[in-house]
């Protein structure tokens, strides 16, 4: 009974791993999109060629993980339902660029924390399957830190949209955005 249980969870873990595969692969896809989009800002366009580029490499590394649980693993229907959805609506034209990048940090989020739910587990699991997802861990550092960039993506794209222009990335304007944060986060805890 224990090592069916022990093995019950091991499947979920990889399930899990071949769920994240999807995902990175959909990013993979999303990003290869957005090159000719991006193509007349130099600096955006290099930060999705670097992030194609880690992401092309930590496809493999996922990849080698999977192959670590049997390689059997497929991912869920439905996360194969929702890549087909973005697939479509990232080829179409109902939304804008700057909504399709914001959908794009939505699924890198969702890779992260589909990353640390396996490197969760797989503390709870045994040192083996620790061990053997012990690769996605830089996997996961590396889309968390692309998310993170994304949103200074997002920032460039939703101003010109909306004004026609850049955003002002000076240093008072910085200072400007750190004011308006604490001052939330002020009225949050007198509230």
């Amino acid at each position: 009974m224990v090592a069916t249980l022990e093995d019950t969870k091991r499947s979920a873990i990889a399930q899990e791993i071949a769920d994240l595969k999807a995902l990175q692969e959909l990013l993979i896809t999303t990003e290869q999109k957005f090159m000719p989009a991006v193509g007349t800002d130099s600096e955006i366009h290099k930060r999705f060629n670097d992030f194609l580029s880690d992401d092309q490499k930590n496809l493999a590394v996922i990849d080698q993980v999977l192959r670590q649980f049997g390689g059997a693993a497929q991912s869920r229907d439905t996360i194969q339902q929702y890549t087909d959805q973005v697939n479509r609506l990232m080829d179409g034209t109902e939304l804008t660029l700057y909504q399709k990048v914001s959908a794009h940090e939505r699924i890198k989020h969702q890779a992260v924390m589909t990353g640390l739910i396996v490197h969760k587990a797989a503390q709870v699991v045994g040192e083996d399957v620790k061990e053997a997802i012990g690769p996605l861990n830089q996997v996961n550092f590396d889309n968390r830190a692309h998310q993170e960039q994304l949103k200074g993506v997002m920032e460039v794209l939703g101003t010109r949209e909306l004004t026609g222009k850049d955003p002002d990335q000076g240093v008072w304007a910085k200072t400007q955005d750190a004011v308006a944060a604490l001052r939330g986060v002020f009225e949050g805890l007198t509230k």
